[in-house]
């Protein structure tokens, strides 16, 4: 019984969490445990061990006596991302030189073949297929790494800024030319060049955040 209400906990844990970084909740929304309790169809008991959860990474905070609010993601946070990003994205891009299996280059490959297919098409641009690949690329990499810990602090990063990831490639040609900095990571992964690999990666994230500033995202 103890094993299910804390699988349940979990499952309502990351329903919310999901909520928040995609942007359904916005910064300073309340967030009702009888309100939410009855959407998931679950007692106010695993709302509220998932509202403190919560709290304590930073996306809730809990006023007695008054309520659970949205912190949400701010600009500094997004930009505190970023930067260790550049820094992490590139060591990842390094180590997946010497880690990366055949079906990881593979599906890597894919990955930029179905993200040139969707820009391709003749009904338009598709952001949310091209954010979707976007991740699916990055995700492949952080696996490639080899390093869990590296992997999981990297999955998450990029599931904190969600919202802003997608503003960064609204427009046609910052995705058009990602897909060209994905190719040019994977190009020097396939020649085993550790060092370009990681500066590649490096700029490619730096030119994530100058296409940002551009999107409205500014430094607080």
């Amino acid at each position: 019984m103890e094993e299910q209400e804390h699988s349940l906990g979990g499952r309502v844990f990351q329903k919310i969490r999901e909520d928040i970084l995609s942007g359904k909740y916005e910064e300073n929304d309340e967030l009702r445990e009888n309100t939410l309790g009855k959407e998931m169809g679950v007692s106010r008991t695993p709302v509220r061990e998932a509202l403190r959860q919560l709290e304590l990474e930073g996306l809730v905070r809990i006023i007695p006596n008054k309520g659970a609010y949205v912190t949400g993601i701010s600009h500094k946070d997004i930009w505190d991302i970023y930067r260790l990003r550049s820094v992490l994205e590139g060591i990842c891009a390094r180590w997946a030189v010497e880690h990366i299996t055949e079906e990881q280059l593979n599906e890597l490959e894919e990955t930029i073949l179905l993200s040139e297919f969707q820009m391709k098409k003749g009904s338009g641009f598709h952001t949310e297929q091209v954010t979707a690949l976007d991740g699916r690329f990055h995700a492949v990499l952080y696996e490639a790494s080899g390093s869990r810990i590296l992997s999981h602090v990297l999955t998450d990063f990029h599931n904190y800024v969600r919202v802003a990831r997608k503003s960064s490639i609204l427009s046609e040609e910052r995705a058009r030319r990602s897909i060209r900095e994905h190719k040019q990571i994977l190009r020097a992964i396939w020649d085993r060049d550790a060092e370009t690999a990681e500066q590649l990666a490096n700029e490619h994230i730096m030119h994530v955040m100058q296409n940002l500033k551009r999107q409205g995202y500014e430094e607080e």
